[in-house]
């Protein structure tokens, strides 16, 4: 197994105001092995119950790609269904971290989000990005398909758009679609500029009534109850098709390029 898989970080601070900045980040244009993934999962749970938090801004590092989804290395070493389940349940605690979090959770979208990296983007509350910040949902290109992300992403989007992108599992789709459809709030010229209308907003929140925004929050994520169990059994849709003898040949000439 590649060293690749014990790498990247989790990092987070609570500043004077009560803004917490969560950040992920991985060598490998921000793909994301499980231990990773659960440990961004237990720092958005553990922000979300700090009662200095009152906002979260989440980041991931460099200045290239926002997230490219889930480790690779991880995912071509899946031998059996409970591994299989396993991996793809990382992202899904991702998003049911941020979908149980009473905190307003502001993504920054700096560069590129592939599969899990746009799932991300669609489970926090309110996102900004760059025109650098294009999307893809790849997973049909390897012989599986976004369904763990699925839910989220639908949910932002829209049944029709969240289709296009994984049934066109090869094109990118620019910053400034993923704003028409709803996922970005907002697209800015620079990162600069970016972080100065986050800034603004997380300072704003920070002065609102919790109670009110934890309210809104629950009325925002109506009709997600069942998502534990849901996004459970959509990565043991997953986990059933990457050890499928055409999935594994998709990956081995995903590998080869």
């Amino acid at each position: 197994m590649s060293d690749a898989i014990h790498q990247g970080h989790v990092i987070s601070k609570i500043d004077d105001n009560g803004i917490a900045h969560v950040e992920f980040g991985h060598p490998l244009s921000n793909s994301l092995p499980g231990k990773i993934l659960n440990l961004l999962a237990d720092t958005i749970t553990e922000m979300g119950k700090n009662q200095e938090v009152k906002v979260i801004i989440l980041s991931s590092a460099g200045e290239k790609a926002f997230c490219a989804g889930a480790s690779f290395d991880e995912l071509i070493s899946i031998d059996d269904m409970d591994t299989g389940k396993i991996f793809f349940s990382g992202f899904a605690n991702v998003i049911n971290a941020c979908r149980k979090c009473p905190k307003f959770i502001i993504g920054r979208i700096h560069g590129k989000a592939v599969g899990g990296g746009v799932g991300v983007a669609s489970a926090v509350d309110y996102c900004y990005a760059t025109r650098y910040a294009d999307v893809k949902l790849s997973e049909l290109a390897v012989g599986i398909g976004p369904f763990v992300v699925g839910p989220a992403v639908e949910r932002k989007i829209g049944l029709s758009a969240m289709s296009q992108l994984a049934m066109n599992a090869t094109e990118w789709r620019s910053a400034e679609w993923a704003m028409k459809k709803g996922l970005y709030a907002d697209v800015f010229d620079s990162a600069e500029e970016m972080d100065e209308e986050i800034s603004n907003l997380a300072n704003r929140l920070a002065t609102s009534n919790p109670e009110a925004m934890r309210m809104l929050k629950e009325v925002f994520w109506q009709g997600t109850e069942h998502w534990d169990q849901l996004l459970a059994d959509r990565a043991a849709m997953s986990g059933e098709l990457v050890l499928s003898e055409f999935t594994r040949n998709a990956i081995n000439k995903f590998k080869a390029k």
